[in-house]
């Protein structure tokens, strides 16, 4: 399976504006765990639920998995920066807590890239949702159908998440929400302009 996209350039002062899409990945220190069980994993969707609507931060795909999670989200009244704050704090203090260790959980600062929603949001939310299937989390399409810890599951309708954007994805390109396979990558596919490339789309880390 080919590599996506490897940031290659150095470290940059961090873009938080509103209104910018950016993907956010957070690993766990020296790759440790940072999902036990599913308790830990509802924990943190929980608290993810909870800030989405207070902040006004707009979630449009996320998938957990054992030692990092993935997210696309947009900020508008609120930084990023204030909501990963509080969503990385609260959750580590309650992990350490529950697991009984100390120190720190996630590896460094939160890694946040900025991408341009048009044209490929779309392209974005599928690179993100199928993370789980290319690090063996599920077996098949049809599991990842029905996968708790990831938002394909949301936008097939078969689990609810109140924090998630779902008619406005749902409604861009009149998209339908099934999966086509192409060598050993599969994708999801509009019927109208989408057509997936098999590249990731152009950021700024």
């Amino acid at each position: 399976m080919s590599n996506w996209y490897i940031p290659t350039m150095p470290r940059l002062a961090r873009l938080d504006i509103a209104g910018l899409l950016q993907h956010v990945i957070v690993r766990g220190i020296e790759r440790r765990d940072i999902f036990i069980d599913d308790i830990d994993r509802q924990n943190f969707v929980d608290r993810v639920a909870t800030l989405l609507p207070e902040t006004g931060v707009r979630c449009y795909a996320w998938a957990i998995l054992s030692n990092h999670f993935h997210m696309l989200l947009m900020p508008t009244a609120t930084p990023l920066a204030s909501f990963m704050r509080r969503l990385l704090t609260g959750y580590a203090v309650s992990f350490n807590r529950r697991h009984k260790r100390c120190g720190h959980l996630f590896q460094n600062r939160y890694k946040s890239i900025v991408c341009e929603e048009e044209p490929y949001l779309l392209e974005l939310i599928r690179y993100i949702h199928l993370n789980p299937l290319r690090a063996g989390m599920v077996a098949s399409l049809e599991e990842l159908d029905h996968y708790r810890w990831s938002g394909h599951a949301v936008l097939m309708d078969n689990r609810s998440f109140s924090g998630q954007e779902t008619n406005s994805i749902l409604s861009r390109g009149t998209l339908l929400v099934i999966f086509l396979f192409s060598g050993d990558a599969a994708c999801y596919f509009s019927i109208d302009s989408f057509c997936p490339t098999g590249t990731f789309p152009p950021c700024h880390v």
